[in-house]
């Protein structure tokens, strides 16, 4: 006779008659996917090794703006003392994973189980501190790189906004991204370092594009390639799944997406895995694992990020 085991517990070893099931375990795992993850590749990560735990402060030292002025022979000058503040910065999210395996099974699985669950709870933590950080951090954007009338120059590019959101297209979506490197252009952010994240629909309408030639990229291989797409007008594209959207836009009823983009000076980024711990639980006879992660995030400068809002056309 087998094993009995607690409601909630998987059971292996038997039929609804109780007749005995001798069960053979495969040799490999089946394979899994995680949607992809692009904070860490896109936002300012220099202040990582600063953090461990929650509710640390970091004070980033920001440099002041110097003022210019006139000059006439003899002149006593006005001698400025320029504001040198800080922008504090609070690591105020912490997640946790905490998982175990029984002894029993323990002895009926010739594979590594513990090191396949913590390599899967590792990403199942990143894919969920995407998805917060990406729901939240478009709206520290700059007035001036969303909306209908965006451009702080030009004022005439178009971003979408509720009730009137951006129909994207096969035949706008380069002109999507060259916008969006326009308005940076015209808050005069660097050219290296800009990036725009956007979801697999309009990557897909992106690579049907006369863009899938490599050329038109300036990269050394198609943009048919997964994750980082490839760049268009100095903005390296990137795919993910896990951007903000509204069920159900408010005039059109359709549903809209809020991809960002921006310059790596845009938000901060600190996230940092402080306790990973294995035990023994006192009231169960396995192996345990639990792991903490605690981060942060927050806008440093508002006019190098911008988001769009838009409706799939």
């Amino acid at each position: 006779m087998a094993i009995g085991r607690v409601a909630g517990h998987p059971d292996y070893t038997f039929d609804g008659s109780s007749k005995y099931i001798p069960i053979i375990f495969a040799g490999k795992t089946l394979e899994k996917f995680y949607a992809s993850t692009t904070v860490g590749a896109v936002a300012n990560t220099d202040y990582v090794g600063e953090v461990k735990n929650v509710g640390d402060k970091v004070y980033i030292r920001t440099v002041p703006d110097i003022t210019i002025s006139d000059y006439k022979k003899g002149q006593a000058l006005d001698l400025e003392q320029p504001e040198n503040p800080n922008i504090e910065f609070t690591i105020d999210y912490a997640k946790y994973f905490n998982f175990s395996v029984d002894d029993v099974d323990k002895k009926q699985m010739d594979l590594a189980m513990m090191e396949k669950w913590s390599d899967d709870a590792a990403q199942q933590m990143k894919i969920t501190i995407d998805t917060h950080v990406l729901a939240n951090i478009y709206t520290g954007s700059h007035a001036s790189n969303q909306g209908i009338a965006a451009g702080v120059i030009s004022a005439d590019i178009d971003f979408g906004v509720a009730t009137n959101p951006l129909t994207i297209t096969r035949s706008n979506i380069m002109d999507v991204i060259i916008n969006a490197g326009l308005a940076l252009d015209e808050q005069n952010l660097p050219e290296e370092g800009r990036w725009i994240i956007l979801p697999s629909w309009m990557i897909a309408m992106f690579k049907r594009s006369e863009l899938a030639d490599a050329s038109f990229t300036g990269d050394s291989v198609s943009p048919t390639r997964s994750g980082r797409v490839g760049k268009v007008d100095r903005v390296t594209i990137y795919n993910s799944n896990l951007l903000a959207t509204v069920a159900s836009d408010g005039g059109t009823g359709t549903k809209c997406w809020y991809p960002i983009f921006g310059h790596r000076s845009a938000f901060a980024f600190v996230s940092q895995l402080t306790k990973t711990e294995m035990y023994r639980p006192q009231d169960t006879f396995s192996d345990a694992m639990k792991g903490l992660n605690v981060y942060g995030f927050g806008t440093l400068q508002s006019k190098a990020l911008g988001y769009l809002y838009c409706d799939k056309g």
